[in-house]
């Protein structure tokens, strides 16, 4: 990561304060109230050395005068100081509550190939671990950086104010510290990339291991997999101590150094002076004093230089991640046409995930209105990559999809999700209720469609059953729940929904003979009125669709109905009579 990137992340980061400008100005003028009333109270001190305890001047008003002002000027420092850092804290609060919401938001547009190719887990830990070091930098870091330069500040113009030739020989220290802290940043930053990578690789880890459990268990595959994350865990560890080091080096002993040598050099200035000119004590106390609290700051920032360091490793990260280039195809062109009928049409259409091998080759289709057609094939033949295309997941290479004779393209986002009805073979259910798992936060759809909706999938008679009914919460994923039920739940999402167009792929794998059975009688009467798509490899669900395209390597091979492939003897046949072991199909062919 260079220093230009840095810079640009770093001033990336501030632009999100850009429209919190107005409580930025009122917290900064509370700091400037703090930092005078801190300045005072040594001047104070100093005047009473200088004017009253060394000459023996000790006239009673005057001194409880000074010291009701250093009491009164210290409870202003506090109650400023508080103001202060209350309003700080709450705007940059605010400022990570807009990146994280942003983050999220960005990542909900990028396209499945993205997710497909990425570690969840690593996209978890952007979102999570490094928003978090972003906060730490506005909460705590940048809070502390403005605070501190301004206390810096203050400091410099009191040591000016009382003795001038003195003040600018503390100047010197001031390139001496940014030398340090530029040392300790260069070294620290390429130590935090690395241990925010190797917490990345961690989460991905944890996540796979949490999502496989059942598969390592069965496999006992406890062993490698706790070999495998104790590996990882231990780069992170070496990472973490190289900066450990770094830290114990930089962040108190460097600058305790510079503390002495500035304390030797003004006892050696008033030393040299006190030879040929009395020297106030007061003085010496308030320049003592400043040098002290101005290591102060110094300290605080230094340890702080850590937490600033992570705060721009994460926030590359998380601007990676926004800025990610592999987004969701977009809609072209202003029409924005409307479903109407649901006639679908694939023309010419090739397609390659990776740019290299086409899985669909010169693919051309008509599904009519209120038609259902199947896709059968081979795992690999290219089956899902259809219903992909269809949903618009992905941008074809060549050819066109047509929807009612309109492009797929031309399309809003909006308009063809909610046209199309998408049941997958793994049912996904939300945490939530099962009223809001069948609703989708669609409030068009009342209680009363949701009932009939599961009424009409066969759900209800579970449902009802439940100990809250509708109302009965959904764990994550459904664990709860059946497979069969999992997948009754998400017919009745679709169904509630009423789209134009159903598309199912492989809806009746995870779901028993008998419960099958009676999903069939309502996909039977789903599909009347609504164009559908269903891809199965269970042949058997399928025997009533008016078209069925046999697909093998990406080509279709064979279309016809059920009957008319079975007839062809070609590839339809050869699946069909391994599925049912032979002899009844060879029965019916050779009668028929």
């Amino acid at each position: 990561m260079s220093s230009d990137e840095k810079r640009q992340d770093l001033k990336r980061l501030l632009s999100y304060m850009r429209p919190y400008k107005g409580s930025l100005i009122a917290a900064f003028l509370l700091l400037i109230g703090a930092t005078a009333a801190e300045m005072v109270g040594p001047i104070i001190i100093k005047y009473f050395i200088d004017e009253h305890l060394v000459p023996k001047k000790f006239d009673k008003n005057i001194i409880i005068g000074l010291f009701t002002a250093y009491l009164v000027i210290h409870i202003v420092k506090v109650i400023l100081t508080y103001f202060n850092l209350l309003q700080f804290q709450n705007i940059a609060f605010k400022i990570v509550q807009d990146i994280r919401v942003q983050v999220y938001q960005d990542v909900q547009r990028l396209s499945l190939g993205f997710f497909e190719r990425t570690p969840i887990g690593s996209i978890v830990s952007r979102i999570t671990n490094d928003t978090e070091a972003i906060k730490d930098f506005f909460v705590s870091v940048l809070s502390t950086f403005v605070k501190n330069i301004v206390f810096l500040v203050g400091i410099i113009i009191s040591m000016f104010i009382l003795n001038v030739k003195l003040a600018a020989f503390c100047l010197v220290l001031l390139p001496i510290i940014y030398t340090i802290m530029a040392m300790y940043r260069k070294k620290s930053s390429v130590f935090y990339a690395e241990i925010r990578n190797q917490l990345s690789q961690l989460n991905a880890k944890l996540n796979e291991s949490l999502q496989g459990m059942s598969v390592i268990q069965v496999f006992r595959q406890e062993k490698r997999l706790r070999k495998e994350f104790e590996e990882v865990n231990e780069r992170h560890y070496k990472a973490g101590r190289k900066n450990l080091s770094l830290d114990a080096l930089f962040l108190r002993p460097a600058t305790d150094l510079v503390y002495m040598f500035a304390l030797i050099l003004i006892l050696s200035f008033f030393g040299i002076n006190a030879l040929n000119s009395p020297v106030e004590i007061g003085v010496i106390y308030a320049f003592v004093s400043y040098v002290e609290r101005f290591f102060e700051p110094v300290n605080e920032m230094m340890m702080k230089l850590s937490l600033f360091q992570q705060a721009l490793v994460s926030s590359s990260r998380v601007f990676d991640l926004m800025d990610e280039k592999d987004l969701a195809p977009l809609q072209k062109g202003e029409k924005n046409p409307v479903v109407v009928e649901g006639e679908i049409q694939f023309n010419n259409v090739t397609f390659s995930y990776d740019g290299k091998r086409n899985v669909l080759k010169d693919i051309s289709f008509t599904v009519s209105p209120g038609q259902t057609v199947a896709f059968v094939g081979h795992t690999g033949s290219g089956k899902s990559t259809i219903m992909n295309l269809l949903m618009r997941f992905y941008d074809i290479q060549k050819g066109e999809i047509l929807i009612d004779g309109v492009n797929l393209q031309q399309f809003q986002e909006q308009e063809i999700r909610k046209n199309i009805g998408l049941v997958l073979q793994d049912a996904f259910l939300f945490a939530g209720t099962v009223k809001q798992n069948i609703r989708m936060y669609d409030e068009t759809i009342t209680d009363e469609d949701i009932v009939q909706a599961a009424a009409f999938v066969q759900a209800d008679s579970f449902i009802s059953q439940l100990p809250g009914g509708y109302n009965t919460e959904v764990v994550e994923r459904g664990a709860t729940f059946s497979s069969g039920q999992r997948q009754l739940i998400t017919f009745a999402r679709t169904i509630a929904a009423n789209p134009k167009i159903l598309v199912l792929d492989e809806a009746t794998a995870n779901i028993d003979t008998e419960t099958e059975e009676a999903i069939q009688t309502a996909l039977s009467r789903m599909r009347k009125g609504r164009t559908t798509i269903a891809i199965a490899h269970r042949l058997s669900t399928i025997q009533d669709a008016d078209q069925i395209f046999v697909l093998h390597d990406g080509c279709i091979v064979e279309q016809g109905n059920h009957q008319e492939l079975l007839t062809k003897q070609g590839l339809y046949y050869n699946m069909y009579l391994l599925q049912n072991r032979g002899s009844t199909v060879r029965e019916k062919v050779s009668g028929e």
